[in-house]
């Protein structure tokens, strides 16, 4: 049965799996318009020209395929860990911060095709939902969104498929058999696993599960050093090769991949209010944060490095609840990006076994660290210890007279 909104052309986020292969199809059934594809490469590590093929067979005209992985690491996923932003002490929002950029681009299609709505295949009980919403109405605000699994009734893997098979949809072998125990989402900063039997938390995902990174027990015997050049916050080079953006992170997924780095195990609390358990691999970024954190160590002010650290978990909320562009995110992101002026240099890290360890730092230009004033040798007057005496009871004076009170009460 046909919806009587007035829907003349949508723009729909388009894997060519399953699900949005069923949404199309759906889309033109119910609301009889016309259906935009858009397919984003950013660095999920499958080809997705075979989206195209498919969504010429349902018929569509226009066909989005975009290679966005320098764009998402360049303007996403680079300004978020200026930030050294970390969700609930230990996830680092890979999947939170790609859908900015797809709700971003589907705005920006709709505007270019004269499309009047935009549709995903979030679920209703998921934090996407919320993200691609949020993304859009803030860049499009009169934006009409249709979200079918806020619609339909096609709630099991069995009815989509049954939906399939009676519209001559084609259906990947793998997921008719059922596939991987698990769904998986990936882009060029992480994969995450979630669901089916992952969805009881007691339960240890087996080895092969993870599909980027070898464990840390089949990790090399040998340690491998890595020299990361800085500039202004940002990894501009590897062991002295100057890369891009999506090319820095590219090679560190392989090397922390290598050598078992970044796999994550988490129950998080959903932004519609449930608990979930995810695992994650994200070997880039753990070696990106722990450098990055390394770099500002020598190169940031000390009450700088405190305000940023006081920030951070609301910034890495607002990314992880989807208010990418929401006004005090972006104001956040001006004072962050200015903090990051002076974090110029190098910082050396050692990849071992599924550890990432800091084993120097230096900036030529930016760096904070005073030797003739921090040596524990002779400082030839550089330091005047006598004056930590002052320092130390102007600094006790508040807990000395709350002693006195104390005492006088007794």
């Amino acid at each position: 049965m046909k919806k009587s909104n007035k829907i003349n052309k949508v723009v729909l986020a388009y894997s060519g799996g399953l699900d949005t292969s069923v949404i199309l199809k759906w889309l033109q059934d119910v609301y009889g318009c016309e259906v935009i594809t858009f397919t984003a490469d950013i660095g999920q590590g499958e080809e997705v020209s075979p989206a195209r093929k498919k969504a010429k067979l349902m018929g569509v005209k226009q066909i989005f395929i975009e290679d966005l992985r320098e764009e998402f690491v360049r303007d996403f996923v680079f300004p978020m860990f200026r930030a050294n932003a970390v969700y609930e002490g230990e996830y680092l929002l890979g999947t939170s911060i790609a859908r900015p950029l797809i709700a971003k681009r589907m705005v920006e299609i709709a505007r270019k095709t004269g499309a009047d709505a935009v549709s995903h295949g979030a679920t209703g009980k998921g934090n996407d939902q919320v993200r691609f919403e949020l993304g859009a109405y803030a860049l499009m605000p009169d934006v009409k969104i249709i979200a079918p699994w806020r619609e339909w009734d096609l709630l099991s893997r069995e009815k989509l498929l049954a939906y399939a098979d009676k519209n001559g949809i084609p259906v990947d072998y793998k997921k008719r058999k059922g596939g991987a125990p698990y769904s998986m989402d990936a882009n060029l900063l992480h994969i995450s696993y979630e669901g089916g039997i992952l969805e009881d938390p007691s339960f240890e995902p087996e080895d092969s599960m993870w599909r980027i990174t070898v464990s840390p027990e089949k990790a090399p015997n040998k340690p491998e050093y890595v020299e990361l050049t800085y500039a202004k916050g940002d990894i501009v080079a590897i062991n002295g090769k100057k890369m891009s953006a999506a090319q820095v992170l590219t090679q560190l997924n392989k090397l922390g991949g290598k050598h078992g780095i970044g796999r994550l195990d988490l129950v998080e609390n959903r932004y519609v209010g449930m608990k979930s358990r995810g695992c994650y691999e994200t070997p880039g970024g753990t070696i990106m944060l722990r450098a990055h954190r390394a770099m500002e160590s020598i190169t940031l002010d000390r009450e700088v490095l405190a305000l940023k650290d006081d920030l951070m978990p609301r910034y890495a909320r607002l990314i992880y609840n989807g208010y990418w562009f929401s006004p005090e995110r972006l104001l956040l992101q001006q004072l962050i990006d200015e903090s990051q002026k002076c974090v110029n240099g190098t910082v050396k890290v050692k990849l071992y076994k599924g550890t990432v360890t800091t084993v120097g730092r230096a900036s030529k230009t930016d760096s904070l660290f005073d030797p003739a004033i921090s040596t524990f040798e002779d400082d030839k007057g550089a330091y005047d210890q006598a004056d930590a005496g002052g320092f130390i009871k102007l600094n006790a004076l508040r807990m000395r007279i709350a002693a006195n009170l104390r005492k006088k009460r007794k």
